[in-house]
């Protein structure tokens, strides 16, 4: 091989016309990147052991975390800003447009990594930012949940055939808010910004879920009548445990601060109500996980006997087995469980490795550039 060859394939975006490609054919399915290395960075700190490092470890995870939201979010501004006619095509395409869910969905990680890191770093005052970027993080998911759908439903070409888990990002995106929101609400110092929090999630929580588990129930329908889809969405399948663990996790969260917010509030019972029927529906949630985790194993293993083509999508495996794992660690401390807590922290193991792999291609395709192709204008002349 010539000397110019091992040249070219050692510059970067070496697979791109031009390094302004990069924009061009930017597009939110990057976001899932934030997703994966947020939520590594959060079951980290939930490991029932203490091992030394590991603290200083996810906190680093949530710096990179800011850093790539930062990079992606300039990104994919200036390429609505120079490209705004090939920009604007995501709306149509029936697969690009689901992933705006990643974008409130990565920034959540982020919010709670505040809580969890920036608190002991720089105090109290990062909570009014948490409490702010929680509230636009709101909108966001809302946004998605709403008008994502309403676009499938009057722009975009759909059949049941291609159906795939995808079409659960925009509407999930509103119940991983409810998770931040009760994460966030006891920071609070005012009784009424406390209460607003947690009422909030509980309704983003309800404009998620059930529309959730009525996607889940099509995709059952989808997968028996035109069996598994093409090996390049093969990661989908762990798609349909996220909504499913967040909406457990959420139950769980949002009813352990709920006595103590709505005795502030003068509604002392329902706060116990709450926390009562937020650790027992938890718990079936769990359950129902479990279901889809043993199902996604099988999927999985049935495409790795002809190869899975390595794509963006693959992050799909990350978050919902993190939130899966994160689900699992708070039932282990909370019903002091050692089941629990050593299956988490199997499954954290597990992550930490998919991880690892994943960043891994993700950094070398996106240094040769393989990885930057905006599939809503590969039919457009270049």
């Amino acid at each position: 091989m010539s000397h110019s060859f091992f040249v070219a394939a050692s510059r970067p975006f070496s697979q791109l016309s031009h390094p302004r490609e990069v924009i061009r054919q930017f597009i939110p399915n990057w976001f899932a990147v934030t997703m994966g290395t947020g939520i590594l960075s959060a079951v980290l700190t939930q490991l029932p052991v203490h091992v030394p490092g590991l603290f200083q470890l996810a906190e680093a995870l949530w710096l990179l975390n800011i850093a790539l939201f930062l990079t992606f979010s300039v990104l994919y501004t200036a390429r609505w800003m120079m490209f705004f006619d090939e920009a604007r095509q995501v709306f149509g395409h029936s697969t690009v447009s689901m992933f705006f869910g990643t974008i409130p969905m990565g920034l959540a990680t982020i919010i709670n990594g505040l809580l969890t890191f920036g608190l002991p770093r720089w105090g109290v005052g990062v909570v009014p930012v948490a409490e702010l970027l929680w509230w636009l993080d709101v909108a966001m998911s809302v946004g998605c949940g709403v008008l994502i759908p309403f676009m499938m439903f009057t722009r975009q070409q759909h059949s049941i055939d291609q159906m795939t888990a995808v079409w659960l990002l925009p509407v999930v995106a509103a119940e991983v808010a409810a998770a931040s929101g009760g994460l966030l609400a006891p920071h609070l110092t005012d009784t009424h910004s406390q209460f607003s929090v947690l009422i909030t999630s509980y309704v983003l929580w309800a404009l998620s879920v059930p529309v959730a588990f009525s996607i889940l129930t099509i995709l059952l329908l989808r997968m028996a009548l035109h069996k598994l889809p093409h090996e390049n969405m093969a990661a989908s399948s762990w798609l349909a445990l996220g909504p499913i663990s967040t909406g457990a996790f959420g139950l769980m969260v949002l009813g352990a601060e709920s006595p103590q917010i709505f005795a502030a509030t003068g509604l002392p019972g329902v706060g116990e109500i709450a926390a009562g029927l937020g650790l027992i529906a938890g718990i079936m949630l769990w359950g129902v996980g479990v279901w889809w985790l043993l199902m996604a194993v099988l999927i999985t293993a049935r495409y790795l006997r002809n190869g899975i083509p390595f794509n963006l999508g693959w992050w799909g495996f990350t978050f919902p087995l993190g939130v899966f794992a994160l689900t699992t660690l708070k039932l282990g401390a909370v019903l002091n469980l050692g089941f629990f807590s050593v299956f988490g922290s199997v499954l954290v193991a597990g992550l930490a490795a998919l991880w690892l792999v994943i960043m891994k291609r993700t950094v070398v395709g996106a240094y040769k550039g393989t990885l930057f192709v905006s599939p809503c204008i590969a039919g457009l002349k270049g």
